[in-house]
Parts: C-alpha cells; sequence; structure tokens
C-alpha cells in the first residue's frame, strides 16, 4: 500500500461515523440465525455466501446454525475494491450442485441491488427448490432494480459504509462494527 493510500484508509477511519456498534451487530446476527433455524432446520440448505462482502457474516451467521447445512462460494462484483460500481463481473462460481437445493445467499449489503439480481438470476438457472437471501443491512437508497432481501439485519442511511464485510477501498472489511464515512 502506498503512503498516501495508507493515509486515506486511515483518514476514513479516524473520521467515520460510528452507525452500529459490535453488540448492535451482533444481536441483529442472533435474530437472523434464530429466523434462519426456524425456516432451515431440516432441509440440508446450502449458504451461498457472496465474496469477499459476505464472508464476515456467513462466519458468524454459522457459527449459531446448529443444524446440517453446507456453504459455497458465488462472486459476482460490481465494486473491485473501488468506491463506485461498475458492470457485473462473474468471478468465481459454486462448486456445488445447485440443482433441487435450497439456497440461501448470504451478503453483506443491499444497496442498488445489481449484484443480488445478478447472484438469484444465476442460481435460478440451476433448477433449485428454492431462493432466499439475507443480508446485514439494508441501505435506504434508490435501487437499480426492483429487489428485496427476505432477511435483513439492519437498515442504515444512504451512505458509503464500512465494517463487517463491507470495505472502503478493499480495506476495513475485517471491524466488527458498522461506519459511514464522513460527508465532506
Amino acid at each position: 500500500m502506498t503512503t498516501e493510500l495508507t493515509e486515506e484508509v486511515l483518514s476514513v477511519r479516524a473520521n467515520a461515523v460510528a452507525l452500529y456498534d459490535q453488540k448492535t451487530v451482533q444481536n441483529s446476527i442472533e435474530l437472523l440465525a434464530e429466523s434462519v433455524t426456524a425456516e432451515y432446520q431440516g432441509l440440508n440448505p446450502l449458504l451461498l455466501v457472496a465474496l469477499k462482502g459476505g464472508c464476515f457474516l456467513a462466519t458468524k451467521l454459522m457459527e449459531q446454525l446448529d443444524f446440517p447445512l453446507q456453504m459455497d462460494v458465488l462472486h459476482l462484483t460490481r465494486y473491485a475494491d473501488g468506491l463506485t460500481g461498475g458492470a457485473l463481473e462473474q468471478r468465481v462460481l459454486p462448486s456445488t450442485d445447485l440443482t433441487g437445493r435450497h439456497l440461501l445467499i448470504v451478503d453483506d449489503i443491499l444497496d442498488q441491488g445489481l449484484t443480488l439480481q445478478g447472484m438469484v438470476g444465476f442460481c435460478q438457472q440451476h433448477a433449485p427448490a428454492s431462493i432466499r437471501s439475507l443480508v446485514l443491512v439494508d441501505k435506504q437508497c434508490e435501487r437499480a432494480v426492483e429487489i428485496s432481501a427476505d432477511y435483513v439485519g439492519l437498515s442504515a442511511p444512504d451512505r458509503y459504509l464500512f465494517g463487517c464485510g463491507m470495505d472502503y477501498k478493499g480495506y476495513w472489511r475485517n471491524l466488527p462494527a458498522i461506519y459511514a464515512v464522513a460527508e465532506s
């Protein structure tokens, strides 16, 4: 990392606005786990984790799911560690057969909706038994497509967010709380 980028990333963190602390995030994940357990226990679901952002949530969520399930990944991206989205690009596809499976797509955030729409579209091509989606954060912004998540942990304003899987230029996914970049 260049010195300039290091300074920028550190400055963004130092000036960020805390939206949700670690305890609030953890409580929301516990509630999500209760809902998932109620619906998927006994169905042998496949959690389809959206790389990279969904990894944080998937790990925390799976720790609380005490029933048989499988996990795989799907990496469709519009951001590629940038700050604005572009065309949807397929990078990593699941190795598990999706046919006849109960799929739960797990991602960090629903904002424009294009990534989730792309993931659902990809899954539909493989004849699953069902497809549902779960996000930690539903950003209250104008969507590019009409879509919503089936399970939502938290709602956030239309700000650039990081922490809990969400990043700023590829950094700060590791933070256990959710922050908004300071408005200039």
